[in-house]
């Protein structure tokens, strides 16, 4: 990462004496060894310019000069994209073998010299995909047309790190099943409503089943936590916000039955509410959105009989019938552990407790010059017991549990020229087999928002944001077990006019990251006015603190599209 800063530094000073503005996620480097044998492949290269249902379509082959395929002690991707102009922000899905490995997205672009981020994405748990010979699809629809004529120019490169007696080969599972549209020329992503089921027959010697769930708002579900309980929307003045409710809950089901849920991290894109709190730091999430492990052992019995079983995934909110809007987008990676015998495992799911939807209660209050207070809750509760036993004949115990809750409070104050949000995730989630723990995920996201209308006509506006992601994943399946807590602290305001849309933002990231490895990590960075003010990095995976120059960048005028909660001045990005 450090050599990819200074190479993007090289690349604007050299010739033009001028620098791109280097957009980035805090986040930690990969916990991947550095002194081992290293091999890196281009795995694509190209342009995305009008781009809408024309994604990038590639021939993977794995390398064979760090050790057999699929020996490795893990592999990385590295992304790195430059733009110039204006564009909103865009999903970047990358895929293998119909199988969703990575969710991203772009920062907006400025005019004149342009911005330039690079990121790097541990995708270790991916081996068995990329073992052998498959189909690489990068999906990243953009729109050129009048007033957005951004393009994003790409390079997606793969290291293998060669496994040894001291970094052995990273363990794995047997295969991975995609449960998506099943497409090798798009990223095969389903938008729900509705909800989507496919048929899949498991290997009937398999042991273990995780999955893994990729999940974002869109559209009219882009800040579904602003989104507004129907029973009050008819308070409120048109367009102010959606209906729906602010509360979402991702479910995958087995034949029918609830085996899992998530409730989702909130991410905001770089075109969310003040694009100039974004640069050049993104939200936490914004270049790798987060995923959610589930533990699906307990439906094994089930699962290996041979037969094909209807795998769901639904999206479903607060409200009496559950619905939501327009859309979201999921995906799931299904990791198979199969027994060194081929005979069929056997066994019988022996306590299940899980409702079909969470218990949800949503409260409210009108005062004085249109002001209205709004309370959603909601908790879920998910308890599942299998006795399995392996046609080796090793018996395993396997206990799941999931313990979720959620508040959203909504503000709608001065006839709603503000309006905040107070919202709090938090979950334990344990999977024992046999008494050891197998998946363990303890969380906490808490967000709020301060969103002020700043003139009679409704054009500028400003906010500030309190945004944190605390998660402990310790241990799970095919990742290093790790521990990190991340604070953003931003804002700014915004300005739509006709000479030009103009604005400011500051922010202030602390990260601290510590795995199971004994890796340790921490990044304390803060921006103004584009500039990076102060940046310290430390622990074993630093790579030395980057040093950003401080050059001035003009604040007059923000060439990125914006995007506001509801229908107040809201912009499209297309469907992706």
């Amino acid at each position: 990462m450090r050599s990819s800063l200074l190479a993007a530094l090289l690349l604007g000073v050299v010739g033009s004496h001028a620098v791109r503005l280097i957009d980035f996620q805090v986040a930690q480097p990969p916990p991947l060894p550095k002194d081992a044998k290293q091999c890196t492949i281009q795995i694509l290269e190209r342009t995305f310019g009008f781009s809408f249902g024309m994604s990038e379509v590639v021939a993977y082959a794995p390398p064979t000069d760090c050790g057999t395929p699929g020996s490795w002690a893990g592999i990385s991707l590295n992304f790195t994209v430059t733009s110039n102009g204006t564009q909103f922000d865009r999903l970047a899905l990358f895929s293998l073998d119909e199988v969703e490995i990575w969710r991203s997205s772009t920062p907006e672009p400025t005019r004149g010299d342009g911005i330039i981020w690079t990121y790097l994405k541990d995708v270790t748990r991916f081996i068995p995909l990329f073992s052998k010979p498959g189909t690489f699809v990068l999906q990243l629809d953009n729109l050129l047309e009048a007033g957005l004529d951004g393009q994003y120019a790409t390079t997606l490169t793969a290291t293998f790190f060669a496994s040894s007696f001291i970094h052995p080969p990273a363990k794995k599972s047997n295969s991975i099943i995609p449960i998506s549209l099943l497409s090798n020329t798009n990223a095969s992503l389903i938008s729900v409503p509705p909800d989507f089921s496919l048929n899949v027959t498991f290997p009937r010697n398999t042991v273990e089943a995780y999955a893994e769930l990729f999940a974002s708002g869109n559209g009219n579900e882009e800040f579904w936590y602003f989104n507004t309980a129907n029973q009050f929307v008819s308070q409120l003045p048109a367009g102010t916000t959606f209906g729906q409710g602010p509360f979402r809950e991702v479910r995958l089901l087995v034949d029918g039955r609830v085996a899992g849920v998530a409730f989702p991290y909130a991410t905001i894109f770089t075109g969310g509410i003040i694009p100039s709190a974004w640069r050049p730091i993104t939200s936490y999430g914004a270049l790798d959105l987060p995923t959610y492990f589930l533990d699906l052992t307990p439906f094994v019995p089930i699962l290996v009989d041979g037969q094909p079983h209807s795998l769901s995934l639904s999206v479903s909110s607060a409200e009496d019938d559950h619905t939501i809007n327009q859309n979201w987008f999921v995906t799931a990676a299904i990791q198979v552990v199969t027994d060194s015998s081929s005979r069929p495992t056997t066994g019988s799911i022996t306590k299940y407790d899980a409702q079909p939807f969470a218990l949800t209660t949503t409260t409210g209050s009108a005062g004085a010059n249109g002001d209205l207070n709004i309370t959603v809750d909601a908790t879920r509760s998910i308890h599942i017991e299998s006795e399995i036993v392996s046609g080796s004949g090793k018996r395993n115990k396997v206990v799941w549990s999931q313990q979720l809750s959620y508040s959203n409070l909504q503000n709608y104050l001065q006839n709603t020229t503000i309006q905040n949000v107070f919202q709090s995730t938090t979950g334990s989630v344990l999977s024992t087999h046999n008494k050891i723990p197998a998946v363990v995920d303890k969380f906490s996201y808490p967000l709020n928002i301060n969103f002020t209308v700043l003139n009679a006509n409704g054009t500028s506006f400003s906010a500030f944001f309190d945004h944190s992601y605390d998660r402990t994943v310790l241990p799970a399946p095919f990742i290093l077990g790790s521990t990190i807590k991340e604070r953003q602290l931003a804002g700014g305001f915004f300005t739509i006019a006709a000479t030009g849309n103009f604005g400011n933002g500051t922010s202030n990231n602390t990260l601290t990251y510590v795995d199971l490895a004994g890796n340790t990590y921490d990044r304390e960075v803060n921006a103004a006015l584009n500039n990076i003010t102060f940046d310290h990095e430390g622990g074993s995976l630093a790579r030395g603190t980057p040093r950003f120059p401080f050059f001035p960048k003009s604040t007059a005028s923000i060439s990125g599209a914006v995007r506001f909660p509801g229908l107040r001045l809201h912009g499209t990005k297309g469907e992706v």
